[in-house]
């Protein structure tokens, strides 16, 4: 193997490995693309991811960029590198892949009528060319102890979550700390990141292990109480439970302690910031207005899944517990409400009823 100076741990190495071979299942002479940051914990793991490719027989590129935040643009060779069209591409972030700014100011379209703002998003579910997981925050713990795991048996319990809200009405979400938000799912179909990538169109987060929704468009009203962990410009564990109320779909009132102030100063840099990237082009000028607006749009509902998961102040795992769900503020998958931010807030132990028809009894699955 010519492959000098890639020295790898090998349970780092076992857990690219299922990646690799159980979740992709890459083939021999595929392009793997693996876009990475000089940071220690990613890098290390994509030098692994690649290790694993190569072994597979593929023919793998890792690319290095700067790391990048909710609000930066990819690198344009990394964009360009997507664009190439490679049958599969892994993006193992500190934080993001970064914006694609020729997506923002002219969209791409996808043979399924919609509108996409990044090259990845368009290959991947606008045209199906592509397969992928995406790792935003990742650690090296956190990859060879969530990664291993039994995927027939998570699939199982995906599909008859996904099944439950399948052709469903409303959903309604409380707990013993005053959640209580009733939200419509009707037209809306359900998602499943089941680590089941090895087709084209098909993607998700390693780790994986939930199923989520985008609420129909003005849906959402009442309260929810987050009392896990929030992500803002990094995931904050809740030490005081931060009160979200909504109406009509909205955010409109965010109430606690130390983590609510700063998820309001989040959602309002949120607002301000289309306009600002309007005005050096970075923005279709006609989307600034939309974006501000979705900055308090409650953009997803999502069950966590994942038997190794657990709180840790990162929400790439912490959205994927069990026992729990979760709410993002802004953006949603449907991409109809856009937005710059998608914060995710994890709620513990909560009742969930679809169409009145029990999903969970205080963080337990009743299916």
């Amino acid at each position: 193997m010519d492959i000098p100076h890639f020295r790898v741990g090998a349970e780092l190495l076992k857990a690219a490995d299922v990646a690799v071979n159980e979740v992709l299942a890459v083939k021999n002479g595929e392009h793997v693309l693996i876009v990475t940051n000089p940071v220690r914990d990613v890098y290390y793991i994509s030098r692994a991811l690649y290790l694993s490719s190569y072994n597979a027989g593929a023919s793998p590129t890792l690319m290095v960029q700067p790391k990048k935040t909710t609000f930066d643009l990819a690198e344009p060779a990394v964009i360009n590198a997507i664009k190439t069209e490679p049958e599969v591409v892994i993006s193992m972030s500190a934080e993001k892949l970064g914006k694609d700014k020729e997506g923002l100011t002219d969209p791409y379209k996808g043979l399924d009528g919609k509108t996409y703002t990044h090259i990845f998003s368009q290959l991947l579910r606008g045209v199906k060319k592509i397969r992928a997981f995406w790792s935003p925050t990742v650690t090296i713990d956190m990859f060879t102890r969530t990664v291993q795991i039994d995927y027939p048996a998570l699939q199982k319990t995906t599909t008859k979550v996904a099944d439950l809200m399948e052709s469903a009405g409303e959903v309604n979400v409380k707990t013993a700390l005053g959640t209580d938000i009733t939200f419509g799912i009707e037209g809306r179909k359900p998602m499943t990141d089941d680590g089941d990538f090895k087709t084209p169109g098909k993607g998700g987060n390693l780790p994986c292990g939930e199923v989520f929704i985008s609420p129909a468009l003005g849906t959402a009203n009442g309260t929810i109480v987050f009392d896990g962990s929030i992500t803002l410009e990094r995931t904050l564990i809740i030490k005081e439970p931060v009160k979200v109320t909504i109406k009509e779909g909205f955010v409109t009132e965010v109430d606690g302690g130390k983590e609510a102030r700063k998820l309001e100063a989040y959602v309002r840099k949120a607002e301000k910031k289309p306009s600002k990237m309007a005005k050096k082009g970075e923005l279709a000028k006609e989307k600034a207005e939309e974006y501000a607006k979705n900055a308090r749009n409650i953009g997803e509902f999502g069950v966590g899944l994942n038997p190794r998961a657990k709180i840790v102040g990162n929400v790439l795992e912490d959205e994927k517990v069990l026992s729990t769900v979760h709410f993002a503020i802004g953006s949603n998958y449907d991409q109809d409400a856009l937005a710059l931010i998608h914060s995710d807030g994890i709620v513990k132990n909560p009742t969930v009823t679809v169409d009145k028809e029990p999903l969970m009894k205080k963080g337990k699955l009743q299916i």
